[in-house]
């Protein structure tokens, strides 16, 4: 059984530029680099059968499956040993070397024991063969050059094992998976700090694999800690609000509802019952478990500062948003066309609030309020208005919007000095000087003496740019007499 959360689309505007990076990175290394590994392999194993070396360790290798079944009660080798004898029975010898050259615990096993295992004409015979076809070859596989292996764990190989798979399969299902997690994680946390968890969580899952495999010469490869981390981090960043997952059993496949938070026991219960119980699969599935708790831990501890989800994550995709302002809009005209002026002054307020940067919502609000311009909502819409347009560089409108409140409202509540100002720059800034003029007086009127000399001496200089001396004498004078 699957089950993987399902609540978002892909939105193609906006790419999700890392996940898709990470993918592309995994399949350039797979193709190019892990290219050359059955070129390795190949010379490995015609290297090793020329060598003979297959009657030395065939018999050396049944008896250790036989003790590992025996004394360290690994059952689940049973099968491979089984498999084994068949492949030496029917001469299989390609696939018999694979066998034994593919195992670094039996090859670390043949080291630890050679003395026991062989005469001395033998051993000697063995070390002189084995030793180059380990280091030329073997050692030189991509698993084992830069693969995690728990007994030489270093710094390096906890990043780069995760850019590494052991084959077509195994990368396709994992790609498939770091895409349908990533692009959601990465709108949540924006790209780099998704970049960052991401592989903050493959380097705490190979940290946990490592603790539940101490020197275990196996490497571990593949982006598989990661993605579980993106599943640990999907979840915590929903917590315990209800999103939809997909599932399939077999060939039935559905949809259910369900807590976010409710799936991550689900998915741990899952990965530690099949550690314990599932038996050789390799699968890794304690860096499953490790990089669950890691992308959740993440999330819950550093939430609310490295890791902190973006505002508008949880805000609808533009598409959901359009249709949503326009079912409210069509509400509010609705109303307006009713003339219930109160209801559609309460639905534009609401629509304002959510959408600040549909203009046309202020400016119905704005004719609402000018029904009675005897209250302050007029002049505050006004002031909001005029920013607006300022804003939009609107110039005209600014000076309509600021006309007609002196004809309606200004009596009720003047304008301050600043408003008045932003008018008459805006005026002289597009050559209306009548409305500049109109402006400065209402200037004057409100007693702010900095302004009125400042806006005084802009009159004076661009009448006489224009050569209109009569003005421009005038407003010199004003400046002197202040």
């Amino acid at each position: 059984m699957l089950i993987i959360p399902a609540e978002n689309a892909v939105n193609w505007r906006r790419p999700p530029w890392v996940t898709l990076g990470l993918v592309l990175t995994c399949l350039l290394v797979f193709l190019f680099y892990q290219g050359g590994d059955n070129r390795r392999l190949e010379g490995a194993i015609q290297q090793y059968l020329d060598s003979g070396l297959t009657e030395l360790e065939a018999p050396v290798y049944e008896d250790y499956l036989q003790r590992q079944i025996r004394f360290e009660g690994k059952d689940e080798l049973s099968l491979e040993l089984q498999e084994f004898q068949e492949l030496r029975a029917s001469g299989e010898t390609v696939w018999v070397a694979v066998s034994l050259l593919l195992d670094p615990e039996f090859y670390q096993y043949m080291q630890d024991n050679r003395d026991l295992l062989w005469a001395a004409r033998e051993r000697q015979r063995w070390l002189e063969q084995r030793a180059p076809i380990q280091a030329d070859y073997i050692d030189r596989l991509s698993a084992n050059q830069l693969g995690l292996v728990p007994s030489e764990l270093s710094l390096y190989s906890l990043i780069s094992y995760q850019f590494l798979h052991g084959g077509w399969g195994h990368i396709i299902g994992n790609l498939v998976f770091l895409f349908l997690l990533g692009f959601t994680v990465e709108k949540a946390l924006g790209p780099g700090k998704y970049l960052l968890a991401y592989l903050m969580c493959g380097a705490l899952s190979g940290l946990v694999f490592t603790a539940f495999s101490l020197g275990s010469p196996v490497p571990l490869v593949g982006a598989s800690g990661s993605i579980s981390g993106l599943m640990g981090m999907y979840v915590a960043i929903y917590g315990l609000q209800k999103i939809r997952f997909f599932y399939f059993v077999g060939v039935y496949f559905n949809y259910f509802r369900a807590p976010a938070l409710a799936l991550l026991p689900v998915w741990l219960g899952k990965e530690i019952y099949d550690y314990w119980f599932a038996g050789a699969t390799g699968i890794a599935y304690m860096a499953h478990a490790g990089g669950l708790l890691a992308g959740a831990g993440l999330v819950w501890l550093l939430g609310k500062s490295v890791f902190q989800v973006r505002e508008t994550f949880f805000e609808p995709e533009p598409e959901a948003q359009d249709e949503r302002f326009t079912t409210g809009y069509s509400q509010a005209m609705g109303s307006l066309g009713r003339m219930e002026f109160d209801v559609a002054r309460r639905q534009f307020e609401a629509l304002w609030q959510r959408y600040p940067e549909r203009s046309v919502l202020l400016e119905h609000l704005y004719q609402l309020a000018k029904l009675r311009p005897d209250l302050p909502e007029y002049r505050q819409r006004t002031r909001e208005l005029m920013n607006e347009t300022l804003t939009r560089k609107q110039p005209e409108r600014l000076i309509e919007v600021w006309q007609e409140y002196l004809g309606k409202g200004e009596r009720h509540a003047p304008l301050a000095a600043e408003d008045h100002n932003r008018v008459l720059f805006t005026s002289l800034r597009h050559g209306d000087l009548k409305a500049a003029e109109k402006a400065f007086e209402r200037l004057r009127s409100c007693g702010d003496e900095l302004l009125t000399t400042e806006a005084c001496r802009l009159l004076a200089e661009e009448f006489d740019k224009r050569q209109m001396t009569p003005k421009a004498r005038h407003y010199k004078q004003l400046l002197q007499a202040t």
